[in-house]
């Protein structure tokens, strides 16, 4: 019979459903945020492990229009084929903040045929922004997790050799203008929409800091006076980021991936009890290959027939008892004494969800 796994969440079974945390980890100031950054450049001095013309020609129609811009003039007509450049895209993202001549990371992915980006070096290329306009410039040596190789019709590889990373392969080009707030005030968003941890806080805001300094606009945004002088400001938000506030109670929640069978539950999930009657049923088809070969001198051919055995069997179903769960520990034992598959254990949940006997909202991705 076999047994089912259930992925616990965020803490250990012994930890508390109320913790306190910083404001820090349940909001972020609005207006600071990281913006992504796109690009499309070259890869080369690949080891002939680079895009072939006929299958990827933008390749070679970038290298020939690059060369032009380097003064080197291409005959008309004539086809470049390189094996060891690779057309690639380029991502980052610039972090709030961001001043110019500040180091980004990227990230360097194939996007035509290439083997492998190892040994590779990237030409000067631009990041530009959702605006299109150019944030940054990247260039430097791909480096790949990985390694390869094949011969004699044999192939081997260790990770992914098609994307690789740049360490600080890119410069900032551009700043964006990032504002604390707009006069006195200081919105504050949290993470998850909740209206009680909302005005929680708010409640331990205006007790720290005394008076009306918050005040909640919705069940996400809080509006906080804060000074106008810079440092001040400054100095105001580090207070104010670490002020311990207890959270609301998560909410229970079963997370099931139909495509893998996962199934994630987090310690606030609840059952009543229930009676569940779980049944395999398995079909067997086996194929044996026999030679049938004619008599001496009858003319008749050697001929190979193949003979099948289907079966079906089923395994006797059982009702089973399933006790009412006051913690994510008895909970997991109630489902793995069902005996079910995951992707079968999929089903029942789903099931117990329309009953009512399970105490949690039910996502399937």
């Amino acid at each position: 019979m076999s047994r089912f796994i259930v992925v616990v969440c965020l803490a250990l079974l012994a930890s508390p459903l109320f913790a306190a945390q910083k404001i820090k980890e349940l909001a972020s100031v609005a207006g600071v945020r990281s913006n992504p950054l796109i690009g499309y450049g070259l890869v080369v001095g690949l080891d002939g492990s680079g895009d072939k013309g006929s299958a990827s020609p933008f390749t070679g129609q970038s290298l020939g229009n690059m060369l032009n811009q380097l003064g080197v003039q291409i005959p008309q007509g004539m086809k470049i084929d390189p094996k060891n450049v690779a057309a690639v895209s380029l991502t980052a993202t610039l972090p709030p903040f961001a001043r110019r001549g500040q180091a980004l990371d990227i990230t360097v992915s194939s996007i035509g045929d290439a083997k492998s980006l190892r040994g590779g070096t990237l030409l000067l290329s631009p990041l530009k922004g959702i605006d299109g306009q150019i944030y940054a410039l990247a260039q430097g040596n791909v480096v790949v997790g990985g390694a390869g190789a094949a011969a004699g019709g044999s192939k081997t590889q260790i990770n992914h050799l098609s994307v690789g990373r740049i360490p600080a392969g890119a410069t900032v080009e551009r700043e964006l203008p990032a504002s604390l707030g707009m006069g006195d005030m200081v919105a504050l968003q949290l993470l998850e929409s909740d209206f009680t941890t909302a005005n929680r806080v708010v409640q331990a805001i205006n007790r720290e800091l005394g008076g009306q300094t918050a005040r909640a606009l919705d069940g996400r945004q809080i509006e906080v006076r804060a000074p106008q002088d810079s440092n001040a400001r400054i100095q105001f938000l580090s207070r104010l980021e670490n002020i311990a506030v207890e959270a609301a109670e998560v909410s229970p929640v079963v997370i099931i991936n139909a495509r893998t069978g996962s199934i994630v539950m987090n310690k606030a999930v609840r059952i009543d009890p229930c009676a569940i009657a779980h049944g395999n049923l398995s079909v067997t088809v086996n194929s044996t290959s026999t030679v049938s070969q004619p008599p001496p001198l009858s003319g008749g051919q050697t001929a190979v027939t193949r003979k099948a055995d289907v079966s079906v069997s089923a395994d006797g179903s059982k009702v089973v008892n399933i006790p009412g769960g006051a913690s994510l520990s008895e909970v997991v034992g109630a489902l793995n004494s069902v005996g079910a598959t995951p992707q079968d254990l999929i089903s029942i949940l789903q099931a117990m969800k329309v009953s009512g006997s399970l105490k949690a909202e039910l996502q399937i991705i």
